[in-house]
């Protein structure tokens, strides 16, 4: 029978472990990939002192518990150096067919980790209590807005779940909401009054330079239609003679690139029917539109209605830039001022105003081009004290109304009341 493997200190050494003569221990292994690896450590048990100037870890059998565990639960027991950064390049580069403005956000959130000590982090070493002290600390000491951090925990979350799913680590430590841990500082985005909608476009109108924008934010308040839909029209894409617009694709800018893409969702993609009013401005948006020697192409599309001073195509950032101005412009020489207002701002109203009407959720949802239902209820729907008190007025009038009727046609109150249970009442 062979004898026991012994340390310096006499101490029996466990199968794998052994001392080099330097005294460091090192304990060898294979991983579940059929891989030999290798651990060192300057101290055998946790009562060991670390010899001076070298640098400490984990207790060699610390580290062998984990290491079993690791393996016991067919995890890969892989290098400290796979760091965060390492990770999250590895996921976006796996996410091909993605859009550019989805790409543009990758290497966005690419270039932060780089710049980051987290991003040197090792992957198996990041805690719960680190990604949310990484995300207060984006917050509170970079001074990150609440809608950028939630961009970028929506690339590193997904990222860690692939080590996840992969057996590198047993847990995601991103899996928790965001609104419980930092200050939501998005501001609400709001519908304005019909009022101030009115007031907004009589300004617009009436006003010698942004009178010739006044067509165009008409159809944003009266169609609901996303401001990347909107300047992606084409001429083929209105049908004047059956009053209908046809929405299936958008035109976005990432940086100096202008290029078309689909919809947002496949909801997106749909055909919505012109009011009379709508069908009015569309007329005189074509009428206005000028003739061009060359018509501008990207992607394969022509004949945008909406044209730039330099004969491109407009894109989202010229109109929010064009509604900022006219703003500002108004409010300078107005006492009672409008809040801001936006092409989104023109979409919210819109959903807010056909709610108040009345209109099928279902078909409301489609008129937005939402993939869900709760979207369009939750999200673009504003309504307040005063909509509350119309309704109930409403009702209490419909009520008294059907009393009135019933008195009419002779009704004895015992079967009136039958009847309003019957309804309702």
């Amino acid at each position: 029978m062979s004898a026991k493997r012994r340390d310096s200190k006499n101490r029996i050494l466990r199968t794998g472990e052994s001392q080099e003569p330097d005294g460091r221990y090192k304990y060898r292994f294979w991983d579940i990939d059929g891989k030999r690896k290798t651990v060192y450590s300057w101290r055998l048990v946790d009562t060991d002192e670390v010899p001076y100037g070298k640098k400490d870890r984990k207790p060699l059998r610390d580290l062998e518990k984990e290491i079993n565990r690791d393996i016991s639960d067919d995890i890969l027991v892989e290098s400290s150096e796979f760091t965060v950064l390492r990770l999250v390049k590895k996921y976006t580069a796996l996410r091909i067919g993605v859009k550019p403005t989805t790409q543009a956000g990758y290497r966005t959130v690419v270039h932060l980790l780089e710049r980051d000590p987290f991003g040197m982090k090792p992957v198996k070493k990041v805690r719960l209590s680190d990604a949310k002290a990484w995300l207060v600390k984006l917050q509170q000491v970079d001074k990150k807005s609440f809608s950028t951090i939630h961009t970028i925990r929506g690339v590193v979350r997904p990222a860690f779940q692939m080590a996840v799913d992969d057996d590198f680590i047993r847990k995601n430590p991103f899996e928790f909401q965001l609104v419980s841990l930092l200050v939501n500082d998005m501001g609400t985005r709001e519908a304005i009054s019909s009022q101030q909608e009115k007031t907004f476009l009589d300004f617009v109108k009436n006003d010698a330079h942004y009178c010739k924008y006044y067509e165009g934010i008409y159809i944003l308040f009266k169609t609901g239609l996303r401001v990347s839909e909107f300047t992606g029209l084409t001429i083929s894409d209105i049908d004047m003679e059956k009053r209908l617009i046809n929405v299936n694709h958008q035109i976005q800018r990432v940086g100096t690139d202008i290029y078309i893409s689909t919809t947002k969702t496949n909801a997106g993609t749909r055909i919505l029917p012109m009011s009379d009013d709508v069908y009015e401005a569309f007329r005189s948006v074509l009428q206005k539109r000028p003739k061009m020697k060359t018509e501008p192409m990207i992607d394969g599309y022509s004949g945008f209605l909406f044209i730039d001073k330099d004969g491109h195509p407009m894109v989202g950032l010229h109109w929010e830039h064009y509604f900022k101005f006219i703003i500002a412009k108004y409010n300078r020489s107005h006492q009672v001022q409008l809040p801001k207002i936006t092409p989104h701002v023109c979409r919210h109203t819109y959903c807010s105003n056909m709610a108040k009407m009345g209109m099928n959720p279902k078909v409301l949802q489609y008129l937005m081009g939402h993939s869900d239902v709760g979207i369009t209820l939750n999200t673009y729907t504003h309504l307040k004290l005063e909509d509350a008190t119309a309704e109930l007025r409403k009702l209490s009038k419909n009520q008294a109304d059907l009393d009135q009727e019933m008195r009419k046609l002779g009704i004895k109150e015992e079967e009136h009341q039958v009847i309003k249970m019957r309804v309702g009442g």
